[in-house]
């Protein structure tokens, strides 16, 4: 049976979002999000069940903010300028000699100063606020929605992040105890999905905006592992980059050439072996000039070159890696193998409109597969 991809004609239901149940992409969003890998919550079984993913996310959420408030949220500088009666940080002479404020006993300065409205305490006041709006449980909306007044009350104002503000985040040792929190906040925004039926959110629909869901099928599949391959020995890394075996070259090929990067690398050093995986958003196969349905020749040159590029270099890993590539579909499935060259390359499809049992059995089964001598739960 054919493959049905995922990014085909979408049917109107409600529920779901093009011909992928929203519970899902939420699955999705828990694999791609920070917090399935903070503090081992990936492995408390938030992905048993989708449709209650906004509730206990919101739950998780509203947890780390109670947490947060009990020592205090964290303050940070923010720069001001104002007219005062005193020196304070630096003088703006311009601004005094304009105005003449000296003659009125004042002088225009900027200065630091220690606040809690903060970016970080808006977003988390913001997402509180949103998530709100989603969760199914009055008594959680209700929590989350006392915490943003809260927060309003201390100081935070309700103006969120712009999305430069939000990129520039950057946790340090220091902010050890927001992590939770701003990982909880950041899933909660993204929760705020609507389906095809009306709502107060607008958002690009995954089958019109087919790269937002393809990158975010690739964070997806690359969180997963990170979680729950990690403790078996595997080493994930994401967007690996790797080089061409050149041996000569001229002076502007550098400019043209372009750089191969994966999406999802395994690599699992007990048993000297490594998966090289490419994720895509598209049918597996399409219709060839000779017969019915053909792999799209394309990615397996691009598969391919990943592999035998890396090989002959002294990496004993690169010298019998596999290749996976790996796309969604609904419905039928496609689990297919061939080997070249010594080179084991895999062609499977993940069921999106399966349960979350389903979907995650069958990533897991993807890499057991490649991997006969090691069995992962």
């Amino acid at each position: 049976m054919t493959a049905e991809p995922a990014d085909a004609i979408p049917t109107i239901a409600e529920g779901y979002i093009g011909r992928i149940p929203v519970r899902n992409l939420w699955l999705l969003m828990l694999y791609a999000s920070d917090l399935f890998r903070t503090r081992g919550t990936g492995r408390i079984g938030l992905e048993d069940n989708p449709d209650d993913l906004p509730d206990l996310v919101a739950e998780i959420l509203a947890h780390a903010v109670e947490m947060r408030q009990r020592r205090r949220l964290s303050l940070g500088h923010q720069s001001r300028a104002a007219v005062l009666n005193r020196v304070r940080g630096r003088i703006n002479v311009l601004t005094t000699e304009r105005h003449q404020l000296l003659a009125r006993g004042l002088i225009a300065c900027r200065f630091d100063e220690l606040t809690i409205d903060t970016p970080r305490n808006r977003y988390v006041r913001a997402a509180l606020e949103t998530i709100s709006r989603v969760v199914r449980r009055r008594d959680i909306a209700h929590r989350c929605r006392s915490l943003a007044i809260g927060m309003k009350t201390m100081g935070v104002s309700g103006n969120a992040p712009s999305r430069t503000e939000i990129d520039a985040f950057r946790l340090g040792r220091c902010d050890a105890s927001d992590q939770l929190m701003i990982a909880a906040a950041a899933l909660a925004f993204d929760f705020a999905l609507p389906t095809e039926s009306a709502g107060a959110n607008v958002l690009s629909l995954p089958d019109r905006e087919v790269t937002w869901v393809r990158r975010l099928f690739e964070k997806a599949v690359a969180g997963f592992y990170a979680v729950v391959l990690s403790p078996a020995g595997w080493r994930v890394q994401c967007g690996t980059p790797f080089e061409w075996q050149i041996e000569e070259q001229t002076a502007g090929i550098d400019k043209i050439l372009p750089t191969m990067r994966t999406d999802v690398a395994l690599d699992n050093a007990e048993l000297g072996h490594r998966i090289v995986i490419d994720t895509k958003f598209t049918s597996i196969v399409t219709a060839g000039w000779y017969r019915g349905e053909t792999l799209r020749s394309s990615y397996i040159y691009q598969i391919y070159a990943y592999l035998r590029s890396q090989a002959g270099c002294g990496d004993h890993h690169a010298d019998c890696a596999s290749g996976l590539l790996l796309h969604p579909s609904i419905g039928a499935m496609v689990d297919e193998t061939v080997a070249i060259q010594g080179h084991s390359i895999r062609f499977a499809t993940v069921d999106l409109a399966g349960s979350a049992t389903k979907i995650r059995s069958q990533l897991l089964h993807c890499v057991n597969q490649q991997t006969p001598s090691q069995e992962l739960a």
